[in-house]
Protein backbone atom coordinates (compact mmCIF):
# COMPACT_ATOMS: atom_id res chain seq x y z
CA UNK A 1 0.00 0.00 0.00
CA UNK A 2 1.36 3.42 -0.93
CA UNK A 3 2.01 6.01 1.77
CA UNK A 4 -0.60 8.38 0.27
CA UNK A 5 -3.35 5.76 0.44
CA UNK A 6 -2.27 4.75 3.95
CA UNK A 7 -2.38 8.34 5.23
CA UNK A 8 -5.72 9.00 3.52
CA UNK A 9 -7.28 6.03 5.32
CA UNK A 10 -5.79 7.01 8.69
CA UNK A 11 -7.07 10.57 8.22
CA UNK A 12 -10.51 9.20 7.39
CA UNK A 13 -10.38 7.04 10.54
CA UNK A 14 -9.74 10.10 12.71
CA UNK A 15 -12.60 12.03 11.11
CA UNK A 16 -14.92 9.03 11.44
CA UNK A 17 -14.20 8.58 15.15
CA UNK A 18 -14.77 12.30 15.69
CA UNK A 19 -18.27 12.46 14.26
CA UNK A 20 -19.23 9.23 16.02
CA UNK A 21 -18.17 10.79 19.31
CA UNK A 22 -20.31 13.86 18.55
CA UNK A 23 -23.37 11.65 17.99
CA UNK A 24 -22.69 9.50 21.07
CA UNK A 25 -22.07 12.56 23.26
CA UNK A 26 -25.29 14.33 22.27
CA UNK A 27 -28.52 14.19 24.25
CA UNK A 28 -30.69 13.73 21.15
CA UNK A 29 -28.99 11.04 19.08
CA UNK A 30 -31.63 10.93 16.34
CA UNK A 31 -31.23 14.65 15.69
CA UNK A 32 -27.44 14.28 15.74
CA UNK A 33 -27.41 11.38 13.30
CA UNK A 34 -29.82 13.20 10.99
CA UNK A 35 -27.59 16.29 11.19
CA UNK A 36 -24.56 14.26 10.10
CA UNK A 37 -26.43 12.66 7.19
CA UNK A 38 -28.02 15.93 6.05
CA UNK A 39 -24.62 17.58 6.40
CA UNK A 40 -23.43 15.44 3.48
CA UNK A 41 -25.85 17.06 1.03
CA UNK A 42 -24.09 20.45 0.46
CA UNK A 43 -20.78 18.71 -0.18
CA UNK A 44 -22.41 16.17 -2.47
CA UNK A 45 -24.12 18.85 -4.57
CA UNK A 46 -20.84 20.78 -4.82
CA UNK A 47 -18.92 17.66 -5.84
CA UNK A 48 -21.42 16.78 -8.55
CA UNK A 49 -20.69 20.07 -10.28
CA UNK A 50 -17.14 18.90 -10.97
CA UNK A 51 -17.28 15.13 -11.48
CA UNK A 52 -18.84 12.96 -14.21
CA UNK A 53 -21.90 10.81 -13.73
CA UNK A 54 -21.22 7.28 -12.49
CA UNK A 55 -21.41 4.54 -15.10
CA UNK A 56 -24.83 2.92 -15.51
CA UNK A 57 -23.34 -0.42 -14.47
CA UNK A 58 -22.76 0.99 -10.97
CA UNK A 59 -26.44 1.83 -10.33
CA UNK A 60 -27.33 -1.50 -8.62
CA UNK A 61 -24.40 -0.96 -6.25
CA UNK A 62 -25.49 2.63 -5.68
CA UNK A 63 -29.06 1.76 -4.70
CA UNK A 64 -27.92 -1.16 -2.53
CA UNK A 65 -25.35 1.07 -0.83
CA UNK A 66 -27.96 3.72 -0.01
CA UNK A 67 -30.12 1.14 1.74
CA UNK A 68 -27.21 -0.43 3.61
CA UNK A 69 -25.88 2.92 4.86
CA UNK A 70 -29.35 3.79 6.15
CA UNK A 71 -29.62 0.45 7.96
CA UNK A 72 -26.18 1.01 9.49
CA UNK A 73 -27.17 4.45 10.77
CA UNK A 74 -30.38 3.19 12.40
CA UNK A 75 -28.67 0.26 14.12
CA UNK A 76 -25.77 2.46 15.22
CA UNK A 77 -28.25 4.83 16.86
CA UNK A 78 -29.85 1.99 18.79
CA UNK A 79 -26.42 0.71 19.83
CA UNK A 80 -25.39 4.11 21.20
CA UNK A 81 -28.58 4.25 23.25
CA UNK A 82 -27.53 1.05 24.99
CA UNK A 83 -23.74 1.14 25.37
CA UNK A 84 -20.62 3.29 25.77
CA UNK A 85 -18.71 4.65 22.78
CA UNK A 86 -15.68 2.61 23.88
CA UNK A 87 -17.79 -0.57 23.75
CA UNK A 88 -20.19 -0.07 20.85
CA UNK A 89 -17.80 1.56 18.39
CA UNK A 90 -15.06 -1.10 18.65
CA UNK A 91 -17.45 -4.05 18.34
CA UNK A 92 -19.30 -2.59 15.36
CA UNK A 93 -16.12 -1.64 13.55
CA UNK A 94 -14.08 -4.68 14.61
CA UNK A 95 -16.40 -7.31 13.17
CA UNK A 96 -16.52 -5.64 9.74
CA UNK A 97 -12.95 -6.29 8.49
CA UNK A 98 -13.15 -9.97 9.37
CA UNK A 99 -16.41 -10.36 7.44
CA UNK A 100 -15.12 -8.39 4.46
CA UNK A 101 -11.87 -10.36 4.32
CA UNK A 102 -13.70 -13.69 4.49
CA UNK A 103 -16.10 -12.76 1.68
CA UNK A 104 -13.34 -11.20 -0.44
CA UNK A 105 -11.24 -14.36 -0.34
CA UNK A 106 -13.96 -17.03 -0.34
CA UNK A 107 -16.48 -15.50 -2.76
CA UNK A 108 -14.89 -12.65 -4.72
CA UNK A 109 -11.65 -14.52 -5.41
CA UNK A 110 -9.40 -11.78 -4.04
CA UNK A 111 -5.85 -12.90 -3.28
CA UNK A 112 -4.38 -11.51 -0.08
CA UNK A 113 -0.86 -12.17 1.11
CA UNK A 114 -0.19 -13.99 4.37
CA UNK A 115 1.00 -10.75 5.98
CA UNK A 116 -2.18 -8.94 4.89
CA UNK A 117 -4.38 -11.71 6.27
CA UNK A 118 -2.44 -11.70 9.53
CA UNK A 119 -2.70 -7.92 9.83
CA UNK A 120 -6.47 -7.97 9.15
CA UNK A 121 -6.92 -10.72 11.73
CA UNK A 122 -4.94 -8.77 14.35
CA UNK A 123 -6.98 -5.62 13.75
CA UNK A 124 -10.30 -7.45 13.79
CA UNK A 125 -9.53 -9.60 16.83
CA UNK A 126 -7.98 -6.70 18.71
CA UNK A 127 -11.09 -4.60 18.24
CA UNK A 128 -13.76 -7.27 18.63
CA UNK A 129 -12.14 -8.50 21.86
CA UNK A 130 -13.80 -5.49 23.43
CA UNK A 131 -17.03 -7.48 23.53
CA UNK A 132 -15.65 -8.46 26.96
CA UNK A 133 -15.76 -4.87 28.18
CA UNK A 134 -18.14 -4.17 31.03
CA UNK A 135 -20.34 -1.15 31.53
CA UNK A 136 -19.48 1.57 34.02
CA UNK A 137 -21.65 -0.19 36.62
CA UNK A 138 -19.62 -3.39 36.22
CA UNK A 139 -22.32 -5.37 34.43
CA UNK A 140 -21.95 -6.91 30.99
CA UNK A 141 -23.98 -5.19 28.31
CA UNK A 142 -24.93 -8.10 26.06
CA UNK A 143 -27.76 -6.27 24.28
CA UNK A 144 -25.50 -3.39 23.27
CA UNK A 145 -22.90 -5.90 22.04
CA UNK A 146 -25.49 -7.71 19.91
CA UNK A 147 -26.73 -4.47 18.36
CA UNK A 148 -23.14 -3.42 17.68
CA UNK A 149 -22.35 -6.74 15.99
CA UNK A 150 -25.44 -6.32 13.78
CA UNK A 151 -24.20 -2.85 12.93
CA UNK A 152 -20.88 -4.45 11.98
CA UNK A 153 -22.72 -6.66 9.50
CA UNK A 154 -24.10 -3.56 7.80
CA UNK A 155 -20.64 -1.98 7.74
CA UNK A 156 -19.15 -5.04 6.06
CA UNK A 157 -21.98 -5.15 3.52
CA UNK A 158 -21.83 -1.51 2.49
CA UNK A 159 -18.01 -1.61 2.38
CA UNK A 160 -18.07 -4.41 -0.18
CA UNK A 161 -20.92 -2.90 -2.20
CA UNK A 162 -19.44 0.61 -2.19
CA UNK A 163 -15.97 -0.65 -3.06
CA UNK A 164 -17.21 -2.64 -6.03
CA UNK A 165 -19.54 0.18 -7.09
CA UNK A 166 -16.81 2.82 -6.94
CA UNK A 167 -14.58 0.70 -9.16
CA UNK A 168 -17.30 0.12 -11.74
CA UNK A 169 -18.54 3.72 -11.68
CA UNK A 170 -15.38 5.28 -13.04
CA UNK A 171 -15.65 8.12 -10.51
CA UNK A 172 -15.34 7.33 -6.83
CA UNK A 173 -16.33 10.85 -5.74
CA UNK A 174 -19.28 10.96 -8.13
CA UNK A 175 -20.45 7.57 -6.90
CA UNK A 176 -20.26 8.62 -3.25
CA UNK A 177 -21.87 12.02 -3.89
CA UNK A 178 -24.96 10.38 -5.37
CA UNK A 179 -24.94 7.81 -2.57
CA UNK A 180 -24.82 10.62 0.01
CA UNK A 181 -27.77 12.41 -1.60
CA UNK A 182 -29.79 9.20 -1.73
CA UNK A 183 -28.97 8.46 1.88
CA UNK A 184 -30.02 11.99 2.88
CA UNK A 185 -33.35 11.53 1.10
CA UNK A 186 -33.97 8.19 2.81
CA UNK A 187 -33.15 9.69 6.20
CA UNK A 188 -35.49 12.63 5.48
CA UNK A 189 -38.35 10.22 4.72
CA UNK A 190 -37.63 8.33 7.95
CA UNK A 191 -37.58 11.53 9.99
CA UNK A 192 -40.80 12.77 8.36
CA UNK A 193 -42.57 9.55 9.31
CA UNK A 194 -41.15 9.17 12.81
CA UNK A 195 -40.30 12.62 14.17
CA UNK A 196 -41.10 15.61 11.92
CA UNK A 197 -39.93 18.04 14.61
CA UNK A 198 -36.40 16.73 14.15
CA UNK A 199 -36.03 18.74 10.93
CA UNK A 200 -36.14 22.01 12.85
CA UNK A 201 -33.93 20.60 15.60
CA UNK A 202 -31.22 19.72 13.07
CA UNK A 203 -30.79 23.36 12.14
CA UNK A 204 -31.07 24.74 15.68
CA UNK A 205 -29.52 22.65 18.43
CA UNK A 206 -28.02 20.23 15.88
CA UNK A 207 -26.44 22.94 13.76
CA UNK A 208 -22.91 22.34 15.08
CA UNK A 209 -23.06 18.65 14.25
CA UNK A 210 -24.61 19.45 10.87
CA UNK A 211 -21.66 21.68 10.01
CA UNK A 212 -18.76 19.88 11.69
CA UNK A 213 -19.96 16.28 11.91
CA UNK A 214 -21.49 16.33 8.44
CA UNK A 215 -18.36 17.68 6.80
CA UNK A 216 -16.10 15.28 8.73
CA UNK A 217 -18.26 12.33 7.76
CA UNK A 218 -18.46 13.27 4.09
CA UNK A 219 -14.72 13.87 3.74
CA UNK A 220 -13.93 10.67 5.64
CA UNK A 221 -16.00 8.41 3.43
CA UNK A 222 -15.01 10.22 0.23
CA UNK A 223 -11.42 9.30 1.11
CA UNK A 224 -12.39 5.71 1.85
CA UNK A 225 -14.36 5.36 -1.37
CA UNK A 226 -11.33 6.56 -3.30
CA UNK A 227 -9.08 4.19 -1.35
CA UNK A 228 -11.34 1.28 -2.37
CA UNK A 229 -10.23 1.91 -5.95
CA UNK A 230 -6.54 1.94 -4.98
CA UNK A 231 -6.19 -1.10 -2.71
CA UNK A 232 -8.05 -4.34 -1.84
CA UNK A 233 -11.37 -3.59 -0.14
CA UNK A 234 -10.55 -5.93 2.74
CA UNK A 235 -7.27 -4.12 3.41
CA UNK A 236 -8.88 -0.66 3.29
CA UNK A 237 -11.72 -1.78 5.56
CA UNK A 238 -9.34 -3.23 8.13
CA UNK A 239 -7.08 -0.20 8.21
CA UNK A 240 -10.06 2.16 8.42
CA UNK A 241 -11.16 0.44 11.61
CA UNK A 242 -8.07 1.69 13.40
CA UNK A 243 -10.43 4.58 14.11
CA UNK A 244 -11.06 2.60 17.30
CA UNK A 245 -7.81 4.07 18.62
CA UNK A 246 -9.08 7.60 18.11
CA UNK A 247 -12.53 6.67 19.46
CA UNK A 248 -10.98 5.22 22.61
CA UNK A 249 -9.05 8.39 23.41
CA UNK A 250 -12.05 10.60 22.62
CA UNK A 251 -14.27 8.45 24.82
CA UNK A 252 -11.83 8.52 27.73
CA UNK A 253 -10.63 12.13 27.62
CA UNK A 254 -13.73 13.95 26.35
CA UNK A 255 -16.71 11.72 27.23
CA UNK A 256 -15.15 10.63 30.57
CA UNK A 257 -15.63 6.92 29.90
CA UNK A 258 -13.67 4.32 31.84
CA UNK A 259 -10.29 3.07 30.54
CA UNK A 260 -9.25 -0.39 31.65
CA UNK A 261 -6.54 -2.90 30.81
CA UNK A 262 -8.74 -4.80 28.32
CA UNK A 263 -9.31 -1.68 26.24
CA UNK A 264 -5.62 -0.82 26.35
CA UNK A 265 -4.45 -4.28 25.28
CA UNK A 266 -7.01 -4.42 22.46
CA UNK A 267 -5.80 -1.06 21.21
CA UNK A 268 -2.18 -2.21 21.21
CA UNK A 269 -3.10 -5.31 19.20
CA UNK A 270 -4.92 -3.10 16.70
CA UNK A 271 -1.89 -0.83 16.37
CA UNK A 272 0.37 -3.81 15.66
CA UNK A 273 -2.04 -4.96 12.95
CA UNK A 274 -2.13 -1.48 11.40
CA UNK A 275 1.67 -1.25 11.33
CA UNK A 276 1.92 -4.69 9.71
CA UNK A 277 -0.70 -3.75 7.13
CA UNK A 278 1.22 -0.65 6.09
CA UNK A 279 4.21 -2.75 5.00
CA UNK A 280 2.34 -5.88 3.89
CA UNK A 281 2.87 -7.39 0.46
Amino acid sequence: MSLIVFLAIIGAALLHASWNAMVKGSDDKLTSMAAVVFGHAPFAVLALAFVPLPAVASLPYLFAGIGLHFGYQIFLLQSYKLGDLTQVYPIARGSAPLIVAAISVAILGVTLSVSELLAIALIGIGIISLTLVRRADGQRNAKAAFMALTTGGFIASYSLIDGLGARVSGTSLGFFAWLALGNSLLMALYIAARSPGTFRAVFTRGRKIFLIGGSASFIAYALITWAFTQAPIAVVTALRETSIIFALFIGVFFLKERLDLAKLLSTMLTLIGAALLRYAR
